[in-house]
Formats: C-alpha cells, sequence, structure tokens
C-alpha cells in the first residue's frame, strides 16, 4: 500500500531520493505547545476551547489521562482539531495514571490535581529515552509552595499545602521549562502572586503566558525575572484559544526542503519562533524569508557559503532550541565546512542519532556524550535505520532524501508521539516515501 492513509499507520517507511521539494505546505499545532495548554486549560478551573490541537499519539494520551481525572473533554464533530475542557466532575479519582509513563509532560497536569484531588500520584514520566532528564527542579518548586513530595521507585506522590501563600518567590537554578510552567500553574491554583528568577522563556512558556493574559491574569518577563498577577475579579467566564503552528515541524520541513535543493513555502508558523533556525540556514547560504505566518525556503541553484556551522542547543532566550539540532545536522552533512553540534539538554539523544546515521555512511567524531564535530560535505548512503526517538525519527527521514539508493525508516511510532503525519506531509512536497514492505 502507498497510500497517504498507509503512511499515517505504517511501523516501517521506505525512502529514495528524487526530484527537489516544491510546493506549498502547512504545519499541525504545536505538541510542545499544545501538553502544557492542556494542563494550564485544566489548571484554571473553567471551561477552555482549545483549537488547532495536533493529533499526535502524545496529544492523545494527555487528553485520555485529564478524562481518567474525571474532567470532560470533547472534539467538536466537524473540526477534530478543537477541543473543549470542563472543570473536573466529583467522579473520577483513579488509584493509579498508568498511561501517565507514556509521556514525559504528564507531569504538567500535577497543579491541576492538586487542585482538584488535594493531592496526586503519579508514575515518572517516559517519553523519549534521551538521557536523564530529572525532576528535582519541579519537587523544589512544589516545596517552596509549602506541598510535601514523597518519592518511590514506581513514581511520585505530592500532597498540597494546607495553606496558600500570600505570594512567592523562587529562583531557578537553571532556565528549566518544565520547572517553569510548574510553577506558573501551581502559582494559577493558589491564585498567588508569583516572581519567578532564571525563567525559562522558550515561545512554549511565552505562550503560556499569553494563555493567562487571556484569563485575566497579569504575565510579564525579561530575561531576569517572570511576574504572574492572579485577576481581581473572578476571572473569565470561558476562554477560547488556538495552539500554535509546530516549530519543531516546521524546522524539519525547511530543513528537508534545504537537503533536496528545492523550494517551499511553509504556512501556520510564527517567524519569531523558528528564527534561530532560519539563521542557521542563512549562515550556511541557504536563502530563506520568515515573515508574520510563513516561512519560505529558496534553496534550488543556491550557492554555499562554506561557513562551519556552530549548533549548540541552549536554554537561553533567543537560543537555538534542541529540537531543531538534529535536523540541522543533515543539513550541516551536506554543507562545506568542519561543523560543531551539541545538545547537553537532552543527553541521551547523540547516542540516539549519531551510530542510525553512521549506518549511512555519516563519519561524526563524538567529543563527548553531548558533543560531536563532523566535516562536510559527505555521501550518505540508503540503509535500515531505526527512529528510537521523536527526534531521530524525523531526522532520519530527511537523511533518507540526501542518501542515495533506498534508506528504510523503523519505528515510526515513535515519530507518530510528535508528528501525526509527516511522512504525509513530505510526499505532498513531492518526496517519495511510501510504506515498507515488511
Amino acid at each position: 500500500m502507498t497510500t497517504s492513509s498507509a503512511l499515517s499507520v505504517a511501523e516501517t517507511i521506505a525512502i529514495r531520493p528524487g526530484d527537489p521539494l516544491v510546493g506549498t505546505i502547512r504545519v499541525d499545532g504545536s505538541k510542545n505547545a499544545a501538553l502544557p495548554l492542556i494542563a494550564a486549560a485544566a489548571a484554571l478551573g473553567q471551561l477552555v476551547h482549545l483549537g488547532n490541537m495536533p493529533q499526535c499519539q502524545d496529544v492523545r494520551t494527555m487528553l485520555s489521562l485529564l478524562q481518567e481525572c474525571g474532567y470532560s473533554v470533547t472534539r467538536a464533530v466537524t473540526n477534530p482539531e478543537e477541543v473543549a475542557i470542563r472543570p473536573i466532575s466529583a467522579a473520577g479519582r483513579p488509584s493509579e495514571f498508568s498511561d501517565a509513563a507514556r509521556i514525559r509532560a504528564s507531569y504538567y497536569l500535577v497543579p491541576a490535581l492538586l487542585a482538584s484531588h488535594g493531592s496526586v500520584g503519579l508514575p515518572w514520566p517516559g517519553g523519549c529515552a534521551v538521557g536523564e532528564r530529572g525532576m528535582d527542579l519541579h519537587f523544589r518548586v512544589y516545596e517552596a509552595f509549602g506541598d510535601r513530595v514523597h518519592l518511590d521507585g514506581a513514581g511520585y506522590r505530592v500532597h498540597r499545602a494546607p495553606t496558600r501563600p500570600r505570594s512567592m518567590e523562587i529562583e531557578l537554578p537553571f532556565r528549566s521549562r518544565g520547572a517553569t510552567v510548574a510553577a506558573m500553574l501551581r502559582a494559577v491554583i493558589d491564585r498567588c502572586p508569583l516572581t519567578l528568577f532564571q525563567p525559562n522563556l522558550s515561545p512554549e512558556v511565552t505562550e503560556i503566558m499569553a494563555f493567562l493574559r487571556a484569563a485575566d491574569w497579569g504575565a510579564c518577563a525579561d530575561e531576569d525575572a517572570l511576574d504572574l498577577a492572579p485577576p481581581y475579579g473572578g476571572g473569565c467566564g470561558s476562554l477560547a484559544w488556538e495552539v500554535p503552528g509546530d516549530k519543531v515541524e516546521a524546522v524539519t520541513l525547511a530543513c528537508a526542503v534545504a537537503v533536496t535543493r528545492g523550494c517551499a513555502v511553509i504556512k501556520g508558523i510564527r517567524a519569531a519562533d523558528v528564527q534561530p533556525a532560519m539563521e542557521a540556514l542563512t549562515w550556511l547560504g541557504i536563502p530563506v524569508q520568515a515573515e508574520a505566518d510563513t516561512v519560505t525556503v529558496q534553496a534550488i541553484d543556491t550557492q554555499l557559503t562554506g561557513q562551519p556551522l556552530r549548533a549548540i542547543a541552549s536554554l537561553a532566550p533567543n537560543g537555538l532550541d534542541a529540537d531543531f539540532e538534529p535536523s540541522l545536522m543533515i543539513l550541516a552533512l551536506g554543507t562545506p565546512g568542519v561543523h560543531l553540534f551539541a545538545d547537553a539538554i537532552n543527553p541521551g539523544r547523540h547516542g540516539n542519532l549519531l551510530p542510525q546515521l553512521a549506518r549511512l555512511g555519516a563519519v561524526i567524531e563524538p567529543l563527548s556524550a553531548t558533543y560531536c564535530r563532523f566535516s562536510g560535505p559527505q555521501r550518505l548512503v540508503g540503509a535500515e535505520v531505526t527512529a528510537n526517538d521523536i527526534r531521530t525519527g524525523s531526522t532520519l527521514i530527511i537523511a533518507g532524501l540526501a542518501a542515495e539508493g533506498v534508506t528504510v525508516v523503523k519505528g515510526m511510532a515513535q515519530l507518530r508521539r510528535g508528528h501525526a503525519d509527516l511522512p504525509i506531509k513530505l510526499r505532498q512536497l513531492g518526496a517519495d516515501i511510501t510504506e515498507a514492505a515488511v
């Protein structure tokens, strides 16, 4: 079977190099933004309509967890990308949340469940196996609010403090996205003013701030501190919000177009959210134009600069998102220069990706578990590879577009956790991607 519907459920796909990718495509809603927005909607305790909701598996799991807790989660019949989340009912207090171990973002639900039940026990979060990404800072946030935290080998339990603080000041030792969201949502359920020093200010965090402002909260931030202030009254009765476009999918598509020396218009993405990646493409000599909600990649007949790319993932404001780094690596493999790449945020990601790229013939020198160096351009040759995590899966697809011969990518269920139909989008741009015969 080679239909688009078959590709959406295929566990193994085959990729063949072909003509440059050309056309116009729209990205889905962002998984990384949708998951904390779902948790924020639950923490507000009022009716919230979330539009542009992605259909990937991790989002489905998160919504299912809310239903287990007694929340009403409904999709519009005419538009499955619109989800209504209603406050918790009296029912729904399961003794365990086994599905929470499937995704990392289950920890975002802790504040909402503290508000509804007073305590919550969850298994240790799962998701992509990309190295140790502990919850110590989350627990430090909850303990600052007076909550009690208990840990065991299976998971953790948080008990809500019996009293509410009048205001809260917390300083993070580094700019953790998860801990920043945890502090914001914990303040929401207590309707407590919060000052958070050294916050993460990624687009996903600033999206939560904008969402809370729409619910009549005061929310502002700079590089030093993030401030939240509760509404003077009861807040808005209901709220409608759109999940922003998927910046990671946009960069993945842009790199795929660039490696095939194609030309495409990518819609539905805020240009500012992908600016660091677009600057990397420009540095390598790939013409890009980013404005409003559109990115245009024009790589036909381009003259590459031969400048070495230094792609270092960073938590700093306006830094390179760690999820951009793998796609850029494939583009740099095909361009002149000695390139340096690093991702200390996800310390196991290179361990997943580099051995798979080696199967395609890539010669990449690991300088440490998180840093690597290589020279380009390199010749890739098709082989059988495995998607061990979401970003490895999308990166191997790009590599298959650049390789000679057939590349077979196994483990596509990992990719679907974060992208509902990335191979289909690439086919719409002209990629030769089919379900592989097993």
